[in-house]
């Protein structure tokens, strides 16, 4: 063979050729534009024409050739074939039978080596007639762990969903993953399930935020394109969830609508209306309002119509009078500063503290005495009498008795064992939790008695503070000193890291009552009168003991205890009625 130069205009085509279907306008495409950027990499193979012809008959390049022709080329380059004729029918069949296009791996390989030696995507894209973005595509899939591109280029190839999440991990990532999951000798197959699902990370989506860039900027969200994403679609993504819930729930606070509230989510993510709200499932009416949450599956801003029940009318005291009624209805309530959670953690804490100072701190002789009455008002204590089997009754307390119990079955202790068993008695029985055990508001005065405020750890913690709504956080901060962050998580860790040698104590977790509180506690409990021998009678009873004919069913009085979340209290007044 040898290689000549001439006008492939002057080639004549092989009627023998092994290629009878007419190739498709995209693949012609494709190849004249590829011949426009590079010309002809692969010269066509050409004979002698048969018969002693002039010229040349193509063996091998027509599809070559006839690109080159529609651009325009003068010249091109050929090899000439000077063997039998034969030789030239089983040429153009391996030519197109036997040849195989690159493997998607080496495809990726090919275009690094390009983008290395100066070509640029665009100018690849012309050359191969791809789009630009199918280059980009390629890019992306380059930078595979160079073990996992082994094994594809092996014909182990993974879907595309799986190809797409498993380019999107870093190399230590993907590095980690394939260490696990890389196949095994017995088991050859790779399982790329698995390998995508490890590297699976959680993605919001630009196109679900309502924010702009103003506010993504301020958050730190940095959007990351998916090269997958369909091209009519914003495919950007980001992976720093928080910050784009928290974008989320800024734009939200600032473009609430009219008679709109912004309303939680449950456990399934759906919408917690307000209390005997009904949700509106057609067009809502003028007087509807609307609820705006934001979905934690994918962070977008919804919204859902609800109906508040019909406005109710409350009689004025002493007047049944409708027309002196005064027109309620119940409001969406607005997230208080402490959540329940946080709450339940309050009462823990305010219940070690308690404990600690009443076993630890100095406590007067008469003040301790004080205490015990104090712990047994508490309304989480019950008495089990001796005419009643009451499951209730304080196991705890006959422990501690018999502590001041001698050998010869009577009374007998040292002032410091009396001292002991009545702290002890007080630890078991006072408590501040937000459970059964709670003992109301006796408790806290008790604590406020001794200093049990001192006793309280620093709560400079990210667990507690992630219990802050945003204003009481920000008050909290600038109380403290401490410069209010843009992001609702910096603000945290800025009152961790200031706390961090000291104490923050909340308002809302502080031990100490406040004065008005204790004054109407202590007005509702006083009693009524006295006996000749100085007991108290029951607000329920008069002083010979006698029920009042109103209350002689023990519904009133335990009424008014349940309203009060006293349910134990209003048992016990049952239980005395009957």
């Amino acid at each position: 063979m040898h290689l000549i130069s001439i006008d492939p205009r002057a080639l004549q085509e092989n009627p023998n050729k092994a290629r009878r279907s007419k190739s498709s306008a995209q693949a012609d495409a494709v190849l004249l534009a590829s011949i426009k950027a590079v010309g002809i990499v692969q010269p066509p193979v050409v004979s002698a024409a048969p018969d002693g012809g002039n010229g040349f008959v193509i063996d091998a390049g027509h599809r070559r050739v006839a690109q080159a022709i529609e651009a325009e080329l003068p010249e091109i380059f050929v090899l000439v074939d000077d063997a039998d004729h034969a030789d030239g029918a089983i040429r153009s069949v391996v030519e197109n039978i036997v040849r195989e296009p690159l493997n998607p791996v080496d495809q990726w390989r090919a275009i690094e080596r390009l983008v290395a030696l100066g070509w640029t995507e665009e100018s690849i894209a012309l050359a191969l007639a791809l789009a630009v973005r199918q280059i980009r595509k390629l890019r992306l899939l380059a930078n595979i762990l160079p073990a996992m591109l082994d094994q594809m280029a092996r014909g182990d190839m993974p879907n595309e969903q799986q190809l797409r999440t498993i380019a999107a991990a870093s190399q230590e990532e993907q590095a980690e993953v394939w260490k696990k999951y890389k196949p095994k000798k017995q088991d050859p197959q790779t399982p790329w399930w698995d390998i995508a699902r490890a590297m699976t990370k959680t993605r919001m989506l630009a196109k679900d935020a309502s924010f702009g860039d103003e506010l993504a900027a301020a958050y730190g969200i940095v959007w990351q394109d998916d090269l997958f994403a369909p091209a009519d679609q914003d495919g950007r993504y980001t992976t720093d969830v928080e910050a784009f819930l928290g974008a989320q729930q800024e734009w939200l606070s600032d473009n609430l609508p009219k008679r709109g509230a912004v309303i939680e989510v449950n456990d399934w993510g759906q919408p917690k209306l307000p209390g005997k709200a009904s949700q509106v499932y057609g067009k809502p009416g003028k007087g509807d309002n609307t609820g705006w949450y934001i979905n934690p599956r994918d962070g977008s801003v919804q919204s859902v119509a609800y109906r508040l029940p019909e406005m109710k009318k409350k009689a004025a005291a002493g007047d049944n009078d409708a027309d002196a009624a005064q027109e309620t209805m119940e409001a969406p309530k607005a997230r208080p500063d402490v959540s329940q959670k946080g709450l339940d953690m309050v009462g823990d804490l305010r219940t070690d503290a308690l404990h600690q100072a009443l076993a630890r701190a100095p406590i007067e002789d008469d003040t301790l005495m004080a205490l015990l009455i104090l712990g047994f008002a508490g309304t989480n204590v019950t008495i089990a009498s001796g005419s009643s089997d009451n499951p209730y009754g304080h196991a705890n307390g006959r422990k501690h008795a018999a502590r001041l119990i001698g050998e010869d079955g009577k009374l007998h202790f040292d002032r410091d064992t009396l001292q002991q068993v009545a702290r002890s008695l007080l630890v078991d029985v006072m408590s501040c939790r937000r459970n059964r055990s709670d003992s109301g508001l006796s408790a806290r005065i008790a604590g406020d008695a001794i200093g049990a405020d001192a006793f309280l750890p620093n709560i400079a913690t990210e667990e507690f503070l992630a219990c802050l709504s945003r204003g009481a956080l920000e008050a909290a901060a600038e109380a403290s000193g401490v410069p209010v962050r843009i992001k609702v998580k910096d603000t945290r860790a800025a009152l961790v890291e200031h706390f961090a040698e000291g104490s923050f104590i909340h308002p809302a977790s502080t031990i100490a009552p406040a004065a008005e509180e204790v004054s109407a506690w202590a007005a509702r409990f006083a009693p009524t009168g006295s006996d000749d021998d100085g007991s108290v009678a029951e607000t329920t009873g008069d002083v010979d003991g006698d029920v009042p004919e109103e209350a002689a069913d023990g519904v009133e009085t335990a009424d008014e205890a349940t309203e009060d979340g006293e349910e134990h209290e209003a048992a016990g007044f049952r239980e005395a009625a009957e």
